[in-house]
């Protein structure tokens, strides 16, 4: 499938939740968690690799254990809006303790 295309879908779904956000965020929210982005990928990767399940398999295993630094990152983005810190101040806070997360998960599934 050509880069193009998969840009736009990708960038589709995208702009479909973010919009959703503006009047319905608890659906918008929904959708954002879902796993839309891991089958994009999952679709692409099948595409691209004719099946390969070594690579599904560790990719899949990969998502698994991502979502637990993806979790913290929303728990300390809703405390810090919760506190009134600055939307820029709570997304630092969020994606450092998200970059945290992300080395564990990368010693881990080494």
């Amino acid at each position: 499938m050509p880069i193009p295309l998969k840009i736009v879908i990708t960038l589709l779904i995208i702009m479909l939740a973010s919009e959703l956000g503006k009047r319905l965020p608890h659906l918008s929210g929904l959708i954002a968690t879902m796993p839309i982005t891991t089958l994009l990928v999952l679709l692409w990767l099948n595409y691209e690799t004719g099946t390969n399940y070594q690579i599904l398999t560790k990719f899949t295993l990969a998502v698994i254990f991502g979502i637990f630094p993806s979790i913290f990152f929303f728990i300390v983005l809703y405390f810090c809006f919760l506190k009134g810190f600055s939307f820029y101040i709570s997304l630092f806070f969020a994606f450092l303790v998200w970059g945290f997360g992300a080395i564990i998960h990368q010693f881990f599934l080494r």
